[in-house]
């Protein structure tokens, strides 16, 4: 057997490997909580709705399970990998390892959108938290890709662009706030922001999983011309790559990824910084074998993040922007260690 089809044959057994950890950990997942249920509960729960068997459950057990948990670990698995993904484009585009989906301002802008909905009421129940902040989100990519091209493109001109995307949507959300929220309008726009599954349904399963399953195929359509985008823009180019071809469509894919997740979640912060960098450990560096990687990793601590922030103060729920955050900032610091003593 060549090393090459050892090496393919390895990065699918590996791959097959975490698809199955994550099934495991989706499973295992739901069964933590107030009310007590046993991975057999799942199992029974799961193959009744698919019509695979018909074994007595009670109802109680049955709406938790089928209605509350398995969606909100199902969507929590879309946003990891999701975001994931996202981060890696955004870190292999701007040849920056400290890139992340939130770098072009969207997360802002869907916050101005969610805040504008919440507390001003505008567009009603028409559009509804949800709606907000996917218009928001599409409209600070859009201001970023206007400053970028007046100021004449350029990964640096993305950046810059973004950060002043960022302050500029962030500053409107503290204004809403600030001037026109009462505190219980307050305290719910802020736990929204904060990134919280609360209240997922299927229909949110469904739009995540599409919207992520679409992305994934675009990333690996392109993962070829990403390992060039590595090498920078000239070399790209000199491989046959249309640059700036792929570049709009890679960051549009980023863009709507962000976006439709944003506006289910609310902001989940650090999973598109740290995670490629953990899948690269595991993987290296070529996108064909990292985009996959991210994908199930971030799947994988998106699950768990949020099993735990539904636990650890139960029965209030942490938001789990900030069970991220906590997980995400001494990951990081770890990656970027153990990458210091390699260099």
């Amino acid at each position: 057997m060549s090393r090459r089809s050892t090496r393919v044959l390895a990065t699918t057994g590996l791959l097959a490997a975490g698809i199955l950890l994550l099934l495991v950990s989706v499973g295992a997942a739901i069964t933590l909580g107030p009310a007590e249920i046993l991975l057999v509960n799942v199992r029974d729960i799961v193959t009744n709705h698919l019509g695979l068997t018909d074994i007595p459950v009670r109802v109680a057990k049955d709406a938790i399970v089928w209605e509350e948990r398995l969606p909100r670990a199902l969507v929590a698995a879309a946003c990891g990998a999701g975001l994931g993904l996202c981060g890696v484009i955004m870190q292999s585009l701007l040849r920056n390892p400290l890139a992340d989906p939130f770098i072009l301002g969207i997360s802002s802008g869907a916050s101005t959108g969610a805040v504008a909905i919440g507390i001003l009421g505008l567009g009603g129940a028409a559009l509804g938290l949800s709606g907000g902040a996917f218009i928001g989100a599409l409209l600070a990519f859009g201001l970023v890709l206007l400053l970028a091209r007046l100021s004449g493109g350029g990964n640096d001109r993305v950046v810059l662009a973004g950060v002043a995307s960022t302050q500029l949507f962030s500053a409107l959300t503290s204004l809403i706030v600030f001037a026109f929220a009462d505190s219980d309008e307050t305290r719910g726009v802020m736990f929204w922001l904060l990134g919280s599954l609360e209240g997922v349904r299927w229909d949110d399963v469904q739009l995540c999983a599409i919207v992520v399953a679409l992305g994934s195929l675009v990333c690996l359509r392109y993962a070829h011309a990403l390992d060039a985008f590595a090498f920078g823009d000239e070399v790209a180019a000199s491989l046959g790559v249309n640059v700036r071809a792929t570049r709009t469509v890679l960051l549009l894919a980023t863009a709507l990824i962000t976006a439709t997740l944003v506006s289910v979640a609310g902001a989940i912060g650090f999973v598109g910084l740290v995670l490629p960098h953990a899948a690269r450990l595991v993987v290296g560096s070529r996108h064909h074998r990292l985009i996959p990687a991210t994908a199930i990793i971030g799947a994988l601590f998106m699950v768990w993040v949020d099993a735990g922030s539904r636990v650890v103060f139960s029965p209030t729920p942490l938001p789990v922007g900030v069970g991220t955050a906590l997980v995400g900032v001494p990951v990081f610091m770890a990656l970027l260690g153990r990458r210091r003593r390699r260099s």
